[in-house]
């Protein structure tokens, strides 16, 4: 089956104190990567979210944004450090009892001094919170893979359109193959005429066209190109992502392509072997965003 690696998926989880709303794109990308944006104090459901979106996708970089509404995901509290509290009480009676000041240390006087107070925040745990944000990653990462699947189809039509047009070229070039030779053989007995004065030797052009013939053959590649335009279209049927083995078969098509091109001695094959090379970087450029 072919999915593009491009999509959009949004979607929002409400209960009585939080609105959750989880969207996420994706882009294509050699192998597969999940990046979670959210507020820092949930960052221990980060894992949770990644299994949820790797259930739905296996390929491509995906962005996910979770934002939250509702009442506060953590707790403000105060700390005190009281070892050094009671330094600095220790040392305020000393100073006392040493200079004879009579003056007491205030309750105001204890807040202002640095470092021994400090606002913390504490995360509330809260399984309500986790199970409806896992939530709102499912429906985006369903609504995501849809997209997809959707653009994956059309993808699908296109590609099949160019194999058939890869399919076209290559009946084409086996079409004119039969006729290189013999034209070639023709060329040779005419030269062989001239230089010896009308007389040929029959088997010294036999041979000479049979070892131009073996050079210039192109059967195996066009019977390569064929086999691997099948199972181009059995791979994009198939229900498992598709994308790494159609690129490997984008790569040998253009293998067989180029042996076509640097074995053509006519113009017509050289023709097409340029066409099919055209079609196939078409489709390579494609091949890039299925998954």
């Amino acid at each position: 089956m072919v999915c593009s690696m491009t999509g959009y998926g949004r979607s929002t989880e409400r209960n009585d104190q939080h609105t959750i709303t989880a969207e996420m794109k994706s882009v294509n990308h050699r192998f597969f990567e999940i990046n979670v944006r959210m507020p820092r104090q949930l960052m221990s459901v980060e894992d949770k979210i990644k299994k949820v979106i790797s259930s739905e996708v296996k390929r491509g970089r995906v962005e996910v944004y979770i934002t939250i509404e509702g009442e506060a995901l953590a707790e403000r509290v105060i700390e005190i450090d009281w070892k050094l509290l009671d330094q600095y009480a220790d040392a305020a009676s000393e100073m006392e009892n040493r200079y004879q000041t009579g003056s007491r240390l205030k309750l105001s006087d204890l807040f202002r001094l640095d470092s021994v107070f400090s606002v913390a925040e504490m995360a509330k745990g809260n399984e309500t919170l986790e199970e409806l944000i896992l939530s709102a990653v499912r429906g985006a990462a369903m609504q995501l893979k849809d997209m997809r699947r959707e653009e994956g189809s059309y993808l699908r039509i296109d590609l099949l359109k160019q194999l058939s047009e890869i399919e076209g070229y290559a009946d084409e070039i086996e079409k004119h193959a039969p006729d290189v030779v013999l034209r070639y053989k023709n060329r040779l007995e005419k030269k062989m005429a001239e230089l010896s004065g009308g007389s040929i030797d029959d088997s010294r052009i036999a041979a000479e066209a049979a070892l131009f013939a073996d050079r210039a053959d192109i059967s195996e590649e066009i019977t390569r190109i064929r086999s691997h335009l099948l199972q181009f279209r059995q791979t994009m049927e198939k229900p498992e992502p598709a994308g790494r083995k159609l690129d490997f078969l984008v790569q040998e098509l253009n293998r067989e392509a180029n042996t076509i091109g640097s074995k053509a001695n006519d113009k017509e094959i050289s023709r097409c072997s340029v066409e099919l090379k055209s079609v196939i970087e078409r489709i390579k450029e494609q091949v890039q965003n299925i998954e």
